[in-house]
């Protein structure tokens, strides 16, 4: 199960966050491009995750999901701030294939937004309603993000690309220390994905990613952590095969019931896939 991946038609405008530099994914990206991939890479399903901030994004991740049943899951967006938020997420509440949400944390000028009391309404919500929570941020925000998930030990969380760590920078050590700490409530997990695109996208080796992925095994175990390609957005450093081989060799040396919680069992279980 690869539990991170995206869809979109592309728009220069909307989609701003796609660089020049990164061309090779200025071009839309519909199922009919990731099923064969998944299907040549052992994959069963994917969960869609919400790239842009709207609602509307969120009606077309549903549809997608209508027509192709390999997409298992979707993480939507929605704007956990409204006042009506519950009679929001009571509307998806109807649709099975809506699992979870997101905001783009990472990208807001106030980088405490999560511990608003806003925001923390909207949390308190997904959590009335059973839905998940995928924690989107840069390192600086870990800390307050643990605060936020002190806050609803019954929630469940799941980090995004172990909380993009700078690996072209080998930078590891505060990150490690802040990663510590929220790993220490149980209702949080981690995605291992988006890791090349931390990297030198032109020049990374797998030997790059050991010394984060050896922590976020460490401190999450081997029943909080998932699989996610983060597709297409790795095709900028690398194609799904290598992308996926990087942790392929890495879990090797795991036990098959290891591998089989990473690469799948534990999505299905945080998501009920």
């Amino acid at each position: 199960m690869d539990a991170h991946q995206h869809f979109w038609q592309f728009n220069p405008v909307r989609d701003s966050w796609i660089t020049d530099e990164m061309s090779v994914i200025q071009k839309d990206f519909f199922p009919c491009d990731l099923k064969p991939v998944l299907q040549q890479n052992g994959f069963d399903g994917c969960v869609a995750v919400q790239a842009s901030q709207s609602e509307e994004e969120t009606e077309f991740l549903i549809s997608l999901a209508a027509q192709n049943d390999f997409i298992k899951g979707v993480v939507g967006w929605v704007d956990l701030q409204a006042n009506d938020i519950e009679e929001r997420l009571a509307k998806y509440k109807s649709i099975p294939v809506v699992k979870g949400f997101r905001h783009v944390l990472q990208g807001e000028p106030q980088r405490d937004l999560m511990l608003k009391p806003e925001f923390k309404r909207g949390i308190a919500a997904l959590q009335k309603q059973g839905f998940a929570y995928d924690i989107l941020i840069f390192p600086d925000q870990i800390n307050f993000s643990g605060e936020l998930v002190a806050s609803f030990p019954e929630q469940k969380f799941v980090i995004d690309h172990i909380a993009k760590p700078y690996i072209k920078r080998k930078e590891i050590d505060e990150w490690k220390r802040d990663m510590e700490k929220i790993a220490k409530h149980e209702n949080v997990y981690c995605k291992i994905s988006g890791m090349v695109t931390e990297a030198d996208w032109k020049a990374w080796k797998k030997e790059d990613f050991k010394p984060y992925l050896d922590v976020v095994v460490e401190v999450f175990g081997t029943d909080r952590i998932l699989f996610g390609s983060d597709w297409p957005v790795c095709l900028v450093a690398a194609s799904y095969e290598k992308m996926l081989g990087i942790v392929k060799d890495y879990f090797a040396s795991f036990s098959q019931n290891e591998q089989d919680r990473f690469f799948g069992l534990n999505a299905i279980r945080f998501y009920n896939l």
